[in-house]
């Protein structure tokens, strides 16, 4: 009985620690997601490379996720291979970093966390402050896990068995090795993984020894991660997820037999505890980066003969989007109407995505060809509305119903404003982007700023207007609504930023003042028509008032 007892409350104490993970990577995500590009894409050394991924595997808790985000960027091109793989080295350097903070005996912050964080969470209308508060309670969660970990081996830490266990995996170092990368990769998180290892040193129930070639199993085993989630990319996103593989896999191989020897020679005397388990973690990994960082350019030219380009023929090479997939056969039909109009809809919001994504790029760096590409899309997002028109039209109301006949005209709606969306784009931005060529303007770095970071929020809201559509979920509806809010806040604060530059005489704001004005105004209208998929949910659930205007006024107000 004792041991079923045990491996339920291991198994509740290790989904507990998975889960809080995962929640405190999912609320950096949605806060700072749309950030991570800019980041990640960035011109830099290889050394500066390697501290991007240091710093986004402890805000991510998780270097898989780190070496995921890398892989898609290298894939769209948007990023080298070098500075790809240097990040992901760095990622796994952040994670044990993350092994040390959360070593520390922290139990005393748990009720300040979950105190704060529940308050942000469950009281707080905006964004940003919900995702603090998500995060905070995830901090809490890992911290509440590791205790009902310490406390799930309590009971059988004196039993019989496990010390015969323990002993025989500190004497097979291999078998341990390999239970290690087993663990990390069933887990899907290295942190998790290891954090049950230094615990297990920590109470004594496993020796040193034993821990250690587990936490090298483990750092083996969490390179499979993201190879094993890469494996529906393409192959240049998936080079950089094997080389560091391979080059994880044979340190940690060498490390393996090297520790064990001296161990067991006693040349590394008597190491002890758990915090001399999370020091070898740290300096696995910190050996690794930088042994490693000078050979990413021949593990290139590795990779790229281990992995080519598959060869396609060129009259199969396709481009762009799929053609319309309304499918006029099935008018008759409301639920298959209605899907193949959501359907379209998300292929014509991806056309607008491809239009407005590379705004910015085409303010600093485009030509004349570039932004004829940006806006020779509008054609295909005006084809789009067109279509959905003419399937709508063709749709018998008699047959549809009333409320099926509704959800198809806000769904118009939606086309339209998506079409009105992607002119802003191509007439207005594009043509803006053009003006900066033209005069060789230049932004000054505060404006700059401020318009990179209406973007990401932009484009983080685009990917919410997307989920929106395909849930028709009412809590990312209102959270879209108070997103566009944000934005015009945001929009307003930089619009008084810029004029108060102006009034300072900066040379740079003037140079650039009336395209940064219009700009501003287009980002905000721009948004605007991607938030609109809200307002049908919205109203459907009484979330939407039909006017701001004060109803109940006072004659003698009105006079006035």
């Amino acid at each position: 009985m004792a041991i079923v007892s045990f491996i339920i409350s291991l198994a509740g104490a290790t989904m507990l620690l998975l889960f809080a993970v995962r929640m405190v990577r999912t609320g950096i995500e949605r806060s700072y997601g749309a950030s991570f590009q800019r980041v990640l894409t960035g011109q830099r050394s290889l050394a500066q490379a390697s501290m991007v991924g240091v710093a986004l595997a402890i805000v991510l808790q998780s270097s898989a996720a780190v070496a995921l985000l890398t892989a898609g960027f290298a894939a769209s091109g948007m990023l080298s291979f070098t500075t790809g793989l240097a990040i992901v080295l760095g990622g796994d350097l952040g994670s044990a970093l993350i092994i040390q903070i959360l070593s520390f005996k922290l139990d005393w912050l748990v009720p300040l966390l979950l105190a704060a964080g529940g308050y942000m969470f469950v009281k707080v209308e905006a964004r940003k402050i919900r995702q603090l508060g998500r995060i905070l309670m995830g901090v809490a969660f890992i911290l509440i896990s590791l205790r009902f970990l310490r406390e799930a081996m309590d009971p059988i830490r004196d039993s019989a068995f496990l010390p015969a266990i323990a002993e025989y995996l500190a004497r097979d170092y291999i078998t341990a090795f390999l239970v290690g990368a087993a663990l990390a990769f069933v887990m899907h998180s290295s942190v998790a993984a290891i954090l049950m290892c230094v615990t297990l040193v920590q109470i004594d129930a496993i020796p040193f020894a034993a821990g250690l070639s587990l936490v090298l199993g483990a750092n083996f085993g969490s390179a499979f991660i993201p190879i094993w989630l890469s494996r529906g990319m393409a192959q240049a996103a998936r080079r950089i997820p094997f080389a560091n593989l391979i080059l994880r896999g044979t340190w940690a191989v060498i490390t393996l037999f090297a520790a064990n020897i001296a161990l067991r020679s006693g040349a590394l005397g008597d190491p002890q505890g758990g915090q001399m388990l999370v020091y070898a973690h740290l300096f696995f990994n910190a050996s690794l980066l930088i042994l490693a960082l000078p050979f990413c350019g021949a593990c290139q030219r590795l990779m790229v003969r281990l992995l080519p380009d598959a060869a396609t023929k060129e009259p199969e090479v396709a481009t762009g989007l799929p053609p319309s997939v309304l499918d006029h056969g099935n008018t008759d039909s409301p639920a298959q109407s209605l899907s193949s109009l959501k359907r379209e809809l998300l292929r014509m919001t991806e056309l607008v995505d491809r239009m407005f994504r590379p705004v910015l790029d085409l303010y600093r760096f485009g030509d004349k060809a570039q932004i004829k590409a940006v806006q020779a899309l509008d054609h295909e997002v005006n084809d789009c509305l067109s279509g959905i028109r003419t399937f709508v039209a063709a749709m018998p109301p008699e047959e549809i119903g009333k409320a099926n006949a509704k959800t198809a005209r806000d769904m118009v709606e939606y086309a339209i404003r998506l079409e009105t969306a992607g002119d802003v784009v191509a007439k207005r931005l594009a043509v803006l982007a053009g003006e900066v060529k033209k005069k060789k303007g230049k932004f000054s770095d505060e404006g700059w700023m401020e318009l990179t970071r209406l973007h990401e929020s932009i484009l983080a809201n685009m990917s919410l207007a997307s989920n929106v559509l395909i849930s028709d979920d009412l809590e990312s509806a209102r959270l879209l609504s108070l997103e566009k809010t944000e934005l015009k806040r945001a929009e307003r604060d930089s619009r008084k930023r810029h004029l108060k530059r102006l009034q300072g005489g900066r040379a740079d704001s003037f140079e650039t003042s009336d395209i940064h004005l219009e700009t501003l105004r287009a980002l905000r209208e721009f948004n605007s028509h991607i938030a609109s998929i809200a307002y049908p949910i919205l109203y459907q659930n009484g979330q939407l008032l039909e006017t701001r205007l004060i109803e109940d006024m006072q004659g003698d107000q009105i006079a006035t």
